[in-house]
């Protein structure tokens, strides 16, 4: 007969003849468990392991599991860390995309595709004023305002650049002006006024924009391609 140990599971081929008619309890040799064996059952002193490395290979196999189940957690806490790092550029990014554009000013493109609103100089308009008068029979538009500074640094001022368009939104007109005082400090706030004489009659929206000094054509050149909108007036 074979005997299986409830505990271990070891087995032992043994005589029938041993257990006789009223059955008996046996005691494992690998792990010391005791049990009740029915008269088909083996004696202890005949029993002869069949298998004396089960249970052995059955700690080992808990090992190999127990292994197992470390790499997986191991591997999924390096997903969760990468995409926790990835997270964080990501919100890195968009946080301070300001900062980013200042360095690499072809972000600036993919920032507005994506809907986020970039003002790469830390400059924004406060408190336009235009008007349209004559001198002589020459006319003439004036803008002004406050520029203020929206950084956490201090910035130098860039150039004021005003485009005057017509109804279908062309541009018929361009001037630049300068920011009073040149260096703005956090918070700080600065005035500019930009005259754009000869002004076309046909003008219809006034339109504010920033531009690097170095950058900037003349006063009196077209529209410059590098210009960064900060704002609209319509007049």
């Amino acid at each position: 007969m074979i005997l299986t140990c409830p505990e271990c599971h070891t087995q032992y081929f043994a005589d029938d003849s041993t257990i006789g008619e009223s059955g008996r309890t046996v005691k494992c040799a690998a792990c010391g468990h005791s049990w009740f064996v029915a008269p088909e059952g083996d004696e202890p002193e005949t029993l002869r392991p069949v298998a004396p490395a089960a249970a052995h290979e059955i700690y080992r196999e808990r090992v190999r599991e127990q292994r197992r189940q470390k790499s997986r957690f191991a591997a999924l806490m390096s997903w969760i860390v990468m995409a926790g790092a990835f997270f964080s550029m990501g919100v890195g990014a968009i946080v301070l995309r300001n900062d980013v554009v200042k360095v690499w000013p072809q972000a600036a493109g993919a920032y507005k595709m994506a809907g986020f609103r970039v003002n790469r100089f830390g400059i924004e308009f406060d408190a336009i004023e235009r008007s349209r008068t004559f001198n002589d029979t020459v006319p003439v538009v004036t803008v002004s305002g406050r520029a203020i500074n929206v950084a956490r640094s201090t910035v130098h001022t860039p150039l004021v650049r005003v485009d005057l368009k017509d109804e279908r939104g062309r541009t018929v007109a361009t001037r630049y002006g300068p920011i009073t005082p040149a260096v703005l400090t956090s918070g700080g706030r600065g005035t500019f006024q930009v005259v754009l004489e000869q002004a076309p009659m046909e003008s219809f929206e006034i339109e504010l924009s920033l531009v690097d000094k170095a950058g900037a054509p003349p006063a009196d050149a077209g529209p410059a391609e590098d210009a960064n909108t900060s704002g609209s007036e319509t007049e």
